[in-house]
């Protein structure tokens, strides 16, 4: 028995008939037998699509790099209008939704708080209410399963990659975030959610039984995932996410570790679940392109106990450590931010910053996330669906 998706149980109800439908979705998008849902919306026997949306990297996610804006256009297969929400407006406007009765909103996250896609949902939701349209959501798994890690968002560090105060790793579905920023955050729109069935909150994408479709064009597997919410932080420093290799975010490097001892070095700090292999790489494009950085893989060994948020700090700590006047944080603009430390609005304050220069170990930084992760535990408890 595989999970059967809320786009499978919304195309199956009535509730679309007779309605003039926008929808919004990328190439993840795709039902159980892989179907994608604008074919599938298209040919509804009862509702029409009039306009289709896309997120970050694009509705085909043609967009490789990630802070490269998308134009609009046609769909010439379905013959509808396809917008951009991560162009001029990462909101839908007026005019795009004029003649749409419902928003279908269709998305597969991936678990952490640092991905535009449940941004682009909330933004979403916004212009719904604006505009008096109707929305749908139809869930999909949180494919890291449910388990919460990582600082909180911290008022005033708000971005297009952390628009809500909730934990690094959150361990919600994108249906239960809609509940969440829509009722506690005050959103207000008029929102349904289409709730999957079969989905337990202890599974990792590849016990669904369904097939994996790259979210995105860095995100090429349920590896990537699993390690994301710690490695993507190193997009706020001068260290390869692994970028222009094959396994981003799994590979991390920089031009002056030695690859063995790096390696050797993380293998000691005492993190469960997880293995570090030496790694020697060029990334093709991004940071460090066409030079060679030394780092390490990470092999997660056990999901269970592995704590991604803790080991990507001690990435960072021992990168930092290893090259002390050549490590560097990433200066701004980042992700529409002109002022604020990138590695901050990642981390969500600058107290992850501050902790590392400082010197703290990777452990006691973890052992400050938490008391606000018990308190958001205790939130979330309203909203959860399964």
């Amino acid at each position: 028995m595989r999970v059967q998706l809320g786009c499978e149980r919304l195309l199956a109800s009535s509730s679309l008939d007779g309605q003039r439908v926008g929808l919004v979705c990328n190439p993840a998008s795709v039902d159980g037998q892989l179907r994608h849902v604008a074919d599938l919306f298209g040919r509804h026997p009862r509702a029409t699509l009039v306009a289709l949306f896309g997120p970050q990297h694009g509705f085909r996610s043609d967009v490789q790099d990630n802070m490269i804006e998308t134009g609009h256009g046609d769909d010439c297969v379905r013959r509808v209008p396809v917008y951009s929400l991560y162009s001029e407006t990462r909101e839908p406007t007026a005019e795009m939704l004029k003649g749409i009765d419902v928003l279908v909103i269709d998305l597969q996250d991936v678990g952490s708080r640092i991905y535009t896609f449940i941004y682009t949902m909330a933004n979403c939701l916004v212009a719904c209410r604006k505009h008096g349209v109707r929305a749908i959501v139809c869930d999909r798994p949180n494919p890291i399963g449910g388990d919460v890690e990582g600082p909180m968002l911290v008022r005033g560090y708000e971005s297009f990659v952390g628009q809500y105060p909730i934990p690094m790793r959150h361990g919600l579905t994108i249906g239960e975030l809609a509940r969440l920023f829509n009722e506690e955050f005050g959103i207000g729109a008029n929102v349904e959610v289409t709730t999957m069935t079969g989905w337990t909150r202890d599974m990792y994408f590849d016990a669904t039984g369904l097939p994996w479709v790259m979210p995105s064009p860095n995100m090429p597997t349920l590896d990537t995932a699993v390690v994301y919410p710690g490695t993507v932080l190193f997009e706020g420093t001068n260290v390869s996410e692994g970028r222009g290799t094959t396994r981003p975010f799994e590979i991390t490097g920089a031009p002056w570790p030695i690859a063995e001892r790096f390696a050797e070095h993380m293998n000691t700090v005492g993190l469960a679940g997880v293995f570090f292999r030496p790694a020697v790489f060029e990334p093709t494009f991004q940071k460090h392109a066409k030079t060679t950085c030394a780092g390490c893989q990470m092999h997660v060994l056990d999901r269970q106990a592995f704590k991604p948020v803790e080991a990507g700090v001690a990435l960072i700590k021992a990168f930092r450590d290893a090259g002390p006047g050549q490590f560097a944080w990433r200066q701004p603009p980042y992700e529409y931010e002109h002022t604020k430390m990138p590695i901050d609005i990642l981390a969500g304050s600058s107290e992850l910053r501050e902790q590392v220069e400082a010197g703290l170990s990777a452990r006691d930084i973890a052992r400050s996330w938490t008391a606000p992760v018990d308190a958001f535990i205790r939130t979330r408890e309203r909203y959860l669906l399964y």
